[in-house]
């Protein structure tokens, strides 16, 4: 059975990096990405400053995320990509390079997350930029291809609960 490409998706702090490596080591063909990676010099820079991103700054590393999504799948990959994906617009973007992507929504508890992101050493992304994260986000809608994961222990193995849901919707 072949494996839809993913979006680990979700605020800074939720773990999608993590999970998204821990799955990408799962799947046959697996290839964990980063949208962090794809940012331009001046996002990160803005970032960095405690600036949040316009949807303007957003539209180019969008489009570069589907797109690489992309080209993992039609090399026989598939893409496990950790991005922000924060609001519908910003999945249709993806979704107009990479039509076939599955977005998973990890739901983590605001406590949670400050621990996580102030615990954090070197992430261009201060804490700071944390609320202005939780009040773009729009969780996905019944009509959008994905799925919300809370995530309610720490010591829960989200990748495998992860890849059961996306195995049993598949």
């Amino acid at each position: 059975m072949s494996m839809l490409p993913l979006v680990i998706m979700g605020v800074s702090g939720s773990g999608k990096t993590t999970v998204a490596e821990a799955l990408a080591a799962r799947i046959e063909g697996g290839v964990a990405l980063d949208a962090d990676d794809l940012h331009s010099e001046a996002n990160t820079a803005k970032m960095h400053a405690g600036i949040p991103l316009t949807d303007l700054d957003r539209a180019p590393w969008l489009a570069a995320v589907g797109r690489a999504m992309a080209d993992e799948t039609r090399a026989g990959r598939v893409p496990v990509m950790a991005c922000s994906a924060l609001k519908r617009a910003y999945r249709l973007r993806i979704l107009a390079e990479e039509p076939g992507a599955l977005f998973v929504l990890l739901d983590v508890d605001r406590e949670e997350l400050d621990r996580r992101v102030h615990a954090r050493q070197g992430h261009f992304m201060p804490p700071s930029l944390l609320d202005s994260q939780l009040a773009t986000l729009e969780p996905l809608a019944p009509d959008e291809p994905g799925f919300t994961i809370a995530i309610t222990h720490a010591d829960t193995d989200v990748a495998e609960t992860v890849l059961a849901r996306v195995l049993a919707a598949h």
